[in-house]
């Protein structure tokens, strides 16, 4: 029955046909999908992307019509070659041997004789071990090269002169080129950077300074400098990431005398430097001549415009803005942790206001700042990121979806504290300087004249935010036993902790006092073996007296 369905008038059926050419379609496809969907998978754990770049879709929204057949056109301009190559080569190989026949089958090659081929084989193996030799020899040369005989000692010989050696080490690092010339000048630049990968985008000059954001990739015999070393909460990878190149603000501030010792500080993403926009050698002598004559005063330079920025093509204003890069909720993000941070209503409005002129904005981490002025800025950004991962933190740990990305995103806060440092200028009434990154002329943007009522200075004056950082530290002192980011991003300072810390060193003081008078007693109180007996030395007048009356008996 099934072969009569199949063959009929001794020849295929068209049933037959159809399910011939179902399998051949089939088996042309075979595994497309697994490939596609495996191929995807791989590249998404390995590939990983800046925080201002949209993240690719998921596996799972690949189209169908992708995964439903190879692209054969391809394989077929591929075979086409393949064909045409094997064609060429089936004809050179007949006149190969057309010409082999008619000479008479005698064939002309250039073979080495057996002979010679021992001959070059011995050659080669004496080749070999020739540099198996050399190689031996230079291994042992590198590992002897920084040994040397000493002379034998005591072991506080050995001691004193390890010690001798370190003091000399450190000595010589302290005093390199680079530390020499950025102690004499008033400004040095941060330049963060994660890994390898953006060694050639870092400057190398005494201007300049590397600071490394992951455990690993710190350029070698560079005077950079680990900010997970400085603050260990940027050990943690979640916070490493989700603060991005703002964790470099929070590690140079955190006891800030022992790492930076200008009265300017600056920064600088390396990606400025990938888009040919970093400071040139005239934009960086303009910014140190200004700096130096105090031109602006204290003043907030920076030199990379938002209306360049190319995440903002249809040049938008600063909210605007930021709601392109955050998912539409900066405005909202900015707007809750203000009230949290200040304790405002929830029916009120705390969104600052950013006005809309002529003037334009800075992104992308590449400013200057008075040292001072840095601190201040700091310790507002504290209390900023703690009341926003405090609404945030929850959520985005639990399933890695953010509020401020369409998609999961590890650098959550990343774009909102990116434009943080234009709202802190604007409010607390400092001025704002562009630098044109290849002339280095200067333009003031939002004059102070054009602010006046609409700035909130009284949120961002320094008295306020030191008396908030204050009240911050008492109850972080008081043992907190919530999670709470604020202590781990900074020094906790009050009154209070002065207080403990000059007690403590009372108290270690009276303990070494009282362990000294207590050894004191022991030894007074110990018992001394007495005298059994005492030779006395007789004084030189006795002697010879005595040595006198000895002769005299003897005559």
């Amino acid at each position: 029955m099934i072969v009569s369905e199949v063959v009929s008038a001794n020849q295929l059926s068209p049933l037959a046909r159809n399910v011939a050419l179902i399998g051949k379609q089939t088996g042309r496809n075979l595994l497309v999908s697994e490939a596609v969907e495996g191929y995807a998978s791989l590249l998404e754990g390995i590939l990983v992307f800046p925080s201002e770049v949209a993240p690719p879709k998921s596996v799972a929204e690949i189209p169908s019509k992708n995964k439903r057949e190879w692209l054969w056109i391809i394989f077929k301009n591929i075979s086409s070659s393949a064909r045409r190559n094997r064609t060429s080569l089936s004809s050179i190989s007949l006149d190969q041997i057309q010409d082999h026949e008619n000479n008479g089958g005698i064939e002309k090659t250039d073979a080495v004789p057996a002979g010679d081929e021992a001959f070059v084989y011995s050659i080669w193996e004496e080749e070999k071990e020739i540099q198996t030799i050399n190689m031996r020899k230079k291994r042992e040369e590198e590992e002897l090269k920084d040994r040397s005989d000493q002379p034998r000692g005591t072991w506080e010989d050995v001691y004193r002169n390890a010690k001798r050696v370190d003091r000399l080490k450190n000595d010589l690092h302290e005093r390199g080129d680079g530390e020499i010339e950025r102690t004499g000048q008033p400004l040095c630049i941060y330049e963060p950077y994660y890994g390898d990968g953006t060694w050639p985008f870092l400057h190398m000059t005494s201007l300049y300074r590397g600071i490394a954001l992951g455990t690993r990739g710190r350029r070698p015999a560079v005077d950079d400098f680990d900010a997970s070393s400085r603050l260990p909460l940027l050990s943690d990878s979640y916070y490493r990431d989700i603060l991005g190149e703002f964790g470099a603000f929070f590690a140079v501030a955190y006891r800030i005398d022992r790492v930076h010792k200008n009265s300017w500080i600056g920064f600088q993403s390396w990606r400025l430097t990938a888009r040919k926009a970093a400071l040139s050698k005239t934009a960086e002598q303009s910014l140190v001549d200004a700096i130096q004559a105090r031109k602006h005063e204290d003043a907030l330079y920076f030199w990379m415009r938002m209306d360049s920025d190319l995440r903002n093509p249809l040049k938008q204003d600063f909210w605007s803005f930021c709601d392109a890069v955050n998912a539409g909720n900066c405005r909202s993000a900015f707007s809750d942790s203000f009230k949290k941070m200040y304790g405002i209503k929830h029916d009120e409005d705390a969104l600052p206001p950013m006005p809309v002129d002529e003037g334009t904005w800075s992104t992308m981490h590449s400013w200057a700042l008075s040292t001072r002025s840095f601190q201040e800025f700091v310790m507002f950004s504290r209390m900023f990121v703690d009341a926003m991962d405090a609404q945030m933190y929850d959520e985005h740990h639990r399933t890695g979806h953010c509020c401020l990305s369409l998609y999961k995103d590890k650098h959550c806060y990343s774009r909102v504290l990116e434009l943080l440092i234009n709202v802190w200028a604007y409010h607390s009434a400092r001025k704002m300087v562009y630098v044109d990154p290849e002339s280095g002329s200067m333009q003031e943007q939002h004059s102070l004249k054009s602010r006046r009522g609409q700035m909130w200075v009284k949120w961002f004056s320094f008295a306020t935010l030191k008396s908030m950082d204050e009240d911050l530290a008492e109850e972080a002192d008081s043992d907190h036993p919530k999670r709470w980011l604020w202590p781990l991003t900074g020094e906790v300072v009050w009154d209070g902790v002065l207080e403990k810390e000059r007690n403590l060193r009372h108290q270690q003081r009276e303990k070494r006092k009282k362990e000294s008078r207590a050894k004191t007693e022991r030894i007074k109180r110990r018992n001394h073996q007495k005298v059994i007996g005492k030779y006395v030395k007789p004084l030189p007048e006795e002697k010879e007296k005595g040595n006198t009356g000895g002769a005299t008996a003897g005559r």
